[in-house]
């Protein structure tokens, strides 16, 4: 019988899609990785500052990674110490389907977990209406302000709950956007995640006067992973 294998995780949510199907598998994480609550497991670091002696000293059979999340120099020192590592690119829902099956199945030699059938179910569920609804900018940090530009897997998701970015079609994935921009962009709605900027009621509308502003849960906006489940109900009930 084969030995399960020994995981470590340098993405949230990848963290979170390995701890819940086989809780057994990880043995390190980052300080970042939050949920599921309660995770006992080595920490090895930020996702851009990940210690690699930590990690190597864990004896890993595998290290799962984001290209947008992690730095090349980083994952290149630990395949250097003869580690294998599994690199995921999310950047629209399917891919993100595709890619937790990868690191599932392939990386961590487990079956299709049924939370995985779910979130496609749920996605499914969604009616297409890209560019029916309102149209929006999307902060993700101030000083500076930085918005949601194109090719970004939460623009992906905003887009099939029929919320279109206006920022979408740049070529800048993240640009910077002073806010009297922003506020001349033609937009009907700020939409304003927790994460990575942690927008509140009393910190971010204020600096859009008339616009109504919609407060979502980063982690269902931003995360592929378990939490692609309730996602399309939460973000919908959020968007109103």
């Amino acid at each position: 019988m084969t030995a399960a294998p020994r995981v470590v995780s340098l993405v949230p949510s990848l963290t979170e899609a390995v701890a819940v199907t086989a809780p057994g598998l990880l043995v390190g994480a980052t300080d970042w990785c939050v949920h599921p609550a309660g995770l006992d497991v080595v920490r090895v670091g930020g996702t851009k500052n990940p210690d690699i002696a930590v990690i190597t000293a864990l004896r890993p059979d595998l290290v799962v990674a984001n290209e947008e999340e992690n730095r090349e120099p980083d994952l290149a020192a630990l395949r250097a110490a003869g580690i294998e590592v599994l690199v995921t690119e999310v950047r629209r829902l399917d891919q993100a389907f595709a890619e937790l099956e990868r690191m599932l199945v392939t990386g961590c030699g487990l079956a299709v977990p049924r939370w995985l059938d779910e979130a496609r179910d749920a996605w499914a569920a969604v009616p297409p209406s890209y560019g029916e609804g309102r149209r929006a900018v999307v902060p993700i940090w101030r000083r500076p302000w930085m918005v949601l530009g194109g090719d970004t897997f939460a623009g992906d998701l905003l887009a099939r709950l029929g919320v279109h970015n206006v920022y979408g079609e740049l070529a800048e994935r993240y640009p910077r956007i002073e806010p009297d921009r922003l506020r001349a962009s033609g937009a009907d709605l700020v939409v304003l995640p927790d994460e990575p900027y942690r927008f509140t009621a009393d910190d971010g509308p204020e600096c859009f006067p008339g616009l109504p502003a919609a407060l979502v849960d980063g982690r269902f906006l931003t995360w592929y992973g378990p939490s692609l489940v309730q996602a399309p109900a939460a973000l919908r009930a959020a968007l109103r």
